[in-house]
């Protein structure tokens, strides 16, 4: 630089060349904001649009302005069409699911969804490596591939029912700690997939599944574990929870009554109602011998017989007062 134009630069106030330096810094601030605006509301739209900086060839990150957009669309199950080349598909789908391109493995997963959709034989035999390849897209910290394996296991859950329950445990506990998670539209979708797995497994076999996370140390799991379970026991039916051990069920139900969120007792509470009202539909008075009188076996004696003092005074006076309410209430 010449020394005529280092005294012209010298001749600039210092707050004038603070100050472009600063206007600067607010420009890029206020384009993040904006950006992450647009992210926000296309999330709610069901489109996720990313951000990346392009690489060099060497992996590290360009220094460079522009950037590169991708966009993951989240689309609904019924608005699924059918692969155009199902062998093709089924070529590529576990490279595609086990690729370093996230986009890639989204649309893997989305692939996954129409085969479980349209040709759910088709993958039955490499159902396994599936699931693993999913659970791995579960825990991965990106929330738009994340949501995309979520809405793919509730597909599978109601394609295959029971045929899922042999390698359904990495799922589960992927599944409950997403749906316990702050960020709201992956919490939304596990949850949707938790009840798309209740209402598609057999009950008897998914309650020892869901159990022991009801004594899990995350108060967030236990309250998500014990909603699954009172949604399966509503399914079982008086049958279904005889052949399940209504002892146990009662156990698990006083068990949630203390615990610490409202949506673990709340759930306590229905379930428990529901096995109230199965266990005097089921045990129908007889007469004796030395009396006329029929002999019941009452709710109050079995939750005695079958918990602690606590417990059963928990229990009762849970069932009880909703009883009370349904006498004031007809």
């Amino acid at each position: 630089m010449s020394e005529a134009a280092l005294r012209d630069v010298n001749k600039i106030p210092e707050s004038e060349r603070m100050n472009g330096g600063s206007n600067n810094g607010n420009i890029a601030k206020l384009h993040v904001e904006s950006m992450n605006e647009n992210v926000e509301e296309k999330q709610k739209k069901g489109i996720c649009t990313l951000v990346d900086l392009p690489t060099e060839r060497d992996g590290t990150e360009n220094s460079g302005v522009e950037v590169a957009n991708s966009e993951v669309e989240y689309i609904e199950s019924e608005n699924l069409k059918d692969v155009e080349d199902v062998g093709n598909c089924l070529k590529t789908l576990l490279s595609g699911l086990g690729s370093k391109n996230w986009v890639s493995v989204c649309d893997s997963l989305n692939n996954v969804r129409r085969l479980s959709i349209y040709h759910k034989e088709a993958i039955i035999d490499m159902l396994s490596d599936v699931i693993s390849l999913i659970v791995k897209s579960l825990k991965n910290p990106r929330s738009a591939l994340c949501k995309t394996a979520i809405m793919t296991s509730a597909d599978i859950f109601r394609a295959y029912n029971d045929d899922i329950i042999d390698s359904l445990d990495p799922l589960l506990v992927q599944l409950l700690l997403k749906s316990s998670q702050d960020k709201k539209f992956v919490c939304e979708a596990a949850e949707s997939a938790l009840v798309a797995l209740t209402s598609s497994v057999s009950p008897l076999l998914l309650l020892p599944k869901l159990q022991p996370y009801i004594k899990n140390r995350n108060p967030r799991i236990r309250a998500k574990a014990s909603m699954c379970i009172s949604r399966s026991v509503a399914r079982l039916g008086g049958d279904g929870i005889e052949a399940f051990g209504i002892d146990k069920l009662v156990q698990i139900g006083a068990s949630q009554l203390s615990d610490q969120l409202p949506e673990s007792r709340d759930a306590a509470r229905t379930l428990l109602l529901e096995l109230q009202s199965i266990y005097e539909k089921s045990h129908v008075p007889e007469p004796t011998a030395t009396s006329e009188e029929p002999v019941v076996a009452s709710w109050e004696h079995f939750c005695q017989s079958r918990l602690s003092p606590l417990s059963a005074q928990a229990v009762l006076r849970v069932t009880n007062i909703a009883r009370e309410g349904l006498i004031l209430g007809s």
